[in-house]
């Protein structure tokens, strides 16, 4: 069992930034991928990034590549979701979740465990 906890969701001006964590605790957190996802209001709940277990590999949305930066801290099991250049379609409730799978990162249906998600609102 993995349990998942986001923070950091917040309201921002279309520009601005904000930072995401998800800390994870339970079964071992290195043998995980990670991802995060959001899903707007009426909508499906789209991947947005991903990370390899060792960290070592990353995959964006096209939406949000060159604007959002995923990395992970072994050391405090957290997963961060730095984004920046923020505009009005990023809002959403942003969650995380952790897979088993070593590939296809962008593949809801294969992650095991999911937080409750963070608010992100993003005025224009």
């Amino acid at each position: 069992q993995v349990q998942l906890a986001e923070s950091g969701g917040g309201l921002v001006q279309a520009g601005g930034s904000l930072r995401l964590s998800c800390a994870a605790s339970g079964r071992t957190f290195g043998s995980w991928s990670m991802g995060w996802f959001r899903q707007a209001l009426g909508n499906e709940r789209d991947f947005v990034a991903g990370i390899s277990w060792s960290g070592g590999l990353t995959y964006y949305a096209d939406s949000v590549k060159g604007r959002f930066t995923i990395s992970r801290d072994h050391a405090k099991n957290t997963v961060i979701l730095q984004m920046n250049r923020l505009k009005p379609e990023d809002t959403a409730v942003y969650y995380c979740a952790v897979t088993s799978s070593p590939s296809r990162l962008d593949l809801r249906l294969l992650y095991n465990y999911w937080g409750q998600g963070t608010q992100v609102t993003v005025s224009s």
